[in-house]
């Protein structure tokens, strides 16, 4: 499958767009890696620090969230990711507003991604808040709100004109359309990333971890003749 309309000229650009630290390599973690390494620029942006997920009772939302944002940078290290962005919005209160979808949209006009990836916002069973909420705001900033110079006229001041995001692929789809073949190299890059969340895997077993993504993965790929996969529903623009 190809990923790249090659007459976009930021047709290897793109921007992942999730609610907490871990999220993006545990939903795409392996198409990270594979994209870096056929030449992508990768770009992040988490609306929260994820400073809600801690059991510790001496735990504060700011120390936790320091620690989650350095867990995070160290993570897009492994993996190559170029930038990263934290709206910082509560743990566990994000909304969708107007004025996030306004945050989103400047990134978008600002980077210029061919391929996003978010959370789906679509889901009929249950999901996070953060991840659907988050989802939607990033769903609507991609279409129509980022190609529409209408839209958050005063970007323009800064330089940013309206963009055109060409493909959108939603994590965590129910029904997924759309497979991307991860080969071993990835999937080691991937566990190596996840391990840098060490607040919130430190405590587990990496080995029980690891075998347990390689069975999910293999499960998606398994039908589409990839040893390992992961998968999304895809919207695409010509």
């Amino acid at each position: 499958m190809t990923h790249v309309d090659k007459k976009h000229k930021h047709d290897k650009t793109a921007l992942v767009i999730v609610a907490h630290p871990d999220d993006a390599e545990f939903l795409c973690g392996g198409t990270v890696a594979k994209w870096v390494a056929e030449g992508w620029t990768v770009h992040y942006m988490l609306t929260t620090s994820g400073d809600m997920g801690s059991k510790d009772p001496e735990m504060t939302r700011e120390k936790l969230g320091a620690i989650r944002e350095k867990e995070q940078r160290a993570a897009c290290d492994v993996l190559g990711v170029k930038e990263t962005v934290f709206l910082r919005y509560p743990d566990g209160f994000v909304e969708d507003t107007a004025e996030m979808r306004g945050r989103i949209v400047r990134e978008l006009r600002r980077l210029k991604p061919h391929t996003v990836i978010t959370w789906n916002p679509f889901r009929t069973t249950f999901t996070h808040r953060d991840h659907r909420l988050t989802g939607q705001s990033a769903v609507d900033a991609v279409f129509p709100l980022s190609r529409d110079p209408l839209a958050y006229p005063e970007h323009l001041e800064e330089g940013l004109e309206s963009h055109r995001v060409m493909e959108l692929l939603l994590a965590g789809a129910e029904n997924p359309d759309h497979w991307v073949e991860i080969p071993e190299s990835a999937f080691k890059t991937k566990i190596a990333a996840l391990k840098k969340h060490k607040s919130q895997i430190g405590g587990g077993p990496i080995a029980e971890m690891r075998k347990r993504l390689k069975a999910r993965m293999a499960e998606s790929g398994k039908d589409h003749g990839y040893k390992l996969a992961e998968s999304f529903r895809r919207i695409a623009w010509s």
